[in-house]
């Protein structure tokens, strides 16, 4: 595909993908033109038959993969898709007929969220990105008609045993195709309860709760939500649970954070608290969550998981420090030269100098 590209003596590439826009494509093209309509299901592109003395439209959709590209069966598919991408374009070079190609996606690979919040001269994270039309980007519990819980990442996934990879991003914030009905909210205590059924071979049912509480601390004289346990519960019998570091915000805020998982890189981690919990890998990006004082089914500012002194920052500070102490030494030491109170002058006698002077 990318010597496509570069052999093409025109060719345009944008950014990201307007779902709205790929899924309109079609009948916008088959409008424009009387086109003759082709699918290609098969994807065997040698007994393709093209009848040039009319415009031809051919629709050819390629193999899916998940969004883990370092797994063997998305490499694959990848290149059985660049390679089905080659015979076709070859084939229709080798039959001399001109042609265009739009090589689209059908949704993004990163949702904006929706937001009416105001601008203010800080972080806002979530809070001020642009609106986009998908609704149902951010996963929202609500009780008695009110959203009580909010949920959003990039990406959610797992592996059970170091070997079953569960992608669960999809199921969860584009389909959402996922049972919330057990979650409990309560202005001290929420549980997001997540529950699949299937999520991938082997598996029946998945369930991941996520314990949250609302708690008042005199220091701050305040209250403070944070996220006590992470539980996993496959198939109503093996319990995994993990505590949870540093994933805490004002209760008027949100928490976010770009990565959270069982990682000892993560800035937020999961510690496996039991036996069972040992057998799970957790790994979410773009973490953002928030189960109280939730306004206008929106995400609060966001209190952000990395703080302002970062290892790099310290790391400059102490650099700084000891450069400027060298600085000071270095001054210090020149200011202490003095000279000579008598001089030898060369065209005189010598000057003498008593040893008791």
């Amino acid at each position: 595909l990318q010597e496509i590209l570069q052999s093409s003596p025109s060719s345009l590439v944008l950014p990201a993908v307007d779902c709205e826009a790929a899924r309109c494509l079609l009948g916008v093209l088959k409008e424009s033109v009387n086109w003759k309509l082709t699918n290609i299901t098969d994807l065997d592109v040698s007994q393709l038959e093209v009848n040039t003395s009319q415009p031809n439209l051919f629709v050819v959709q390629l193999q899916p993969f998940t969004s883990n590209f370092n797994d063997i069966s998305t490499l694959e598919a990848l290149a059985e898709n660049d390679k089905i991408i080659g015979r076709l374009i070859m084939d229709l070079k080798e039959r001399g007929i001109h042609f265009s190609v739009i090589y689209t996606a059908v949704r993004p690979s990163r949702i904006s969220r929706r937001t009416d919040t105001a601008w203010q001269l800080r972080r806002q994270l979530m809070a001020t990105e642009e609106e986009d039309s998908l609704s149902n980007a951010v996963l929202n519990v609500t009780n008695r008609n009110y959203t009580c819980i909010l949920f959003y990442a990039s990406n959610f996934s797992l592996i059970a045993d170091s070997s079953v990879f569960i992608d669960l991003t999809n199921r969860t914030f584009v389909n959402q195709d996922v049972d919330i009905s057990s979650s409990e909210c309560s202005d001290t205590n929420s549980t997001l309860s997540l529950r699949y059924t299937k999520p991938v071979n082997g598996i029946n049912s998945l369930e991941i709760r996520f314990v949250m509480t609302n708690m008042f601390y005199g220091g701050s004289a305040r209250n403070w939500s944070t996220l006590e346990s992470v539980e996993i519960v496959q198939d109503d019998d093996k319990f995994a649970k993990f505590n949870v570091s540093v994933i805490s915000a004002p209760a008027e805020y949100s928490f976010h954070c770009q990565l959270v998982g069982t990682s000892n890189l993560y800035p937020a981690r999961l510690i496996p608290s039991n036996n069972e919990a040992k057998n799970w890998d957790v790994f979410i990006s773009r973490f953002q969550l928030q189960g109280f004082n939730i306004e206008n089914n929106q995400f609060s500012y966001a209190s952000d998981c990395t703080s302002f002194f970062t290892p790099a920052i310290w790391m400059g500070l102490v650099t700084s420090v000891i450069l400027l102490w060298i600085l000071a030494y270095g001054i210090h030491m020149i200011m202490q030269l003095t000279t000579n109170s008598r001089f030898d002058d060369p065209k005189g006698p010598a000057l003498s100098v008593p040893q008791t002077e």
